[in-house]
């Protein structure tokens, strides 16, 4: 990651990682994270804007850093990257809890046991993505030429959402769900949020365990879509990194917030679509034009709100069709 440029200093990075660390810790040990028990919408919505406003403060704190170490000038551009990379990966993360959605009601898995498996999903996401922006920004810096490749890329899966928008992935048919099920042993029937169960001397994994390797893989492949994404704002890997990590941190209160109301955007899938082909366009055309960031800002903006307020206008005159 050296190879980069990057704002940040070491004591910046080892600031930030024990903020995510301290985060998580409160979460699991101090706020109940660890504890099986519904989420509300009030509490989803609490923690909802919890995570958005820390994101805002660090992107405050970051330009008045910044300002005061490297100017004015910097500071701006550095903040701005970060709020577009931060409002790319969290729309792109509405997405994921589409998928979330189905994966748990296709397993029946009672709202209670949920947060247990999207809390350890989220850690699983967080390491999965410290790995994929290091390598993603090694590439970067060593084959600037890449980046028309993630835009070429973006491009195709952009396209491809936009044919496939209205379709469901079938879980059940899983490869990875069909392969752990052929070289696990799956205690079938309910074991309340058990990962691992003992039977007859044995270990088995349970169908919960299956759902949090379905979690964990879907995360995977959603991360090659959004890594690549942000680097059409930025290459600076903290930014990269930092707005990441935020999006995933308010992943899971996210998902519970919109849990009750996710068929009340279903033009919300098209909207993210043109999210990846705008972006993807943007890097395809950087030789002949640079988009600024302030302008992908409000692209990005735009479409999401946009693909909102249609949604809502459908669903509202749906009814008296």
């Amino acid at each position: 990651m050296n190879g980069l440029e990057s704002i940040a200093s070491a004591p910046m990075w080892a600031g930030f990682v024990g903020f995510v660390l301290v985060m998580l810790a409160l979460d699991l040990f101090v706020f109940g994270g660890n504890k099986a028990h519904k989420v509300s919408i009030k509490e989803a919505a609490t923690w909802s804007v919890v995570w958005v406003s820390l994101a805002l403060l660090f992107c405050a704190g970051l330009w008045w850093h910044l300002n005061g170490t490297v100017g004015a000038d910097i500071a701006s551009q550095k903040s701005i990257e970060f709020l577009s990379g931060y409002l790319i990966e969290k729309s792109l993360s509405v997405d994921n809890v589409f998928v979330f959605l189905l994966i748990f009601t296709a397993f029946q898995v009672p709202q209670q046991y949920q947060r247990r498996v999207l809390i350890y999903g989220v850690l699983g996401a967080i390491v999965m993505r410290a790995i994929m922006i290091s390598a993603g920004a090694w590439v970067v810096s060593e084959f600037s030429w890449v980046l028309y490749l993630f835009g070429a890329f973006l491009l195709f899966t952009g396209f491809r959402m936009l044919v496939a928008a209205d379709q469901e992935p079938d879980v059940a048919n899983n490869p990875v769900l069909r392969f752990a099920r052929r070289h696990l042993r799956v205690a079938e029937g309910d074991h309340a949020e058990k990962f691992f169960v003992k039977k007859d001397g044995l270990h088995y994994v349970t169908p919960l365990f299956l759902v949090l390797i379905l979690i964990e893989v879907t995360d995977l492949i959603f991360a090659v879509d959004s890594i690549p994404a942000i680097f059409a704002i930025t290459t600076d890997p903290f930014i990269v990194f930092t707005s990441n990590m935020f999006a995933i941190l308010g992943l899971r209160a996210l998902y519970f917030l919109l849990v009750d109301v996710a068929d009340r955007f279903p033009l919300l899938k098209y909207g993210l679509a043109m999210v990846l082909v705008f972006i993807g366009v943007k890097m395809l055309i950087m030789p002949w034009y640079h988009v600024p960031v302030q302008a992908s800002l409000l692209v990005v903006f735009v479409l999401i709100a946009a693909s909102c307020v249609a949604s809502l206008w459908i669903s509202r005159a749906r009814p008296e069709k």
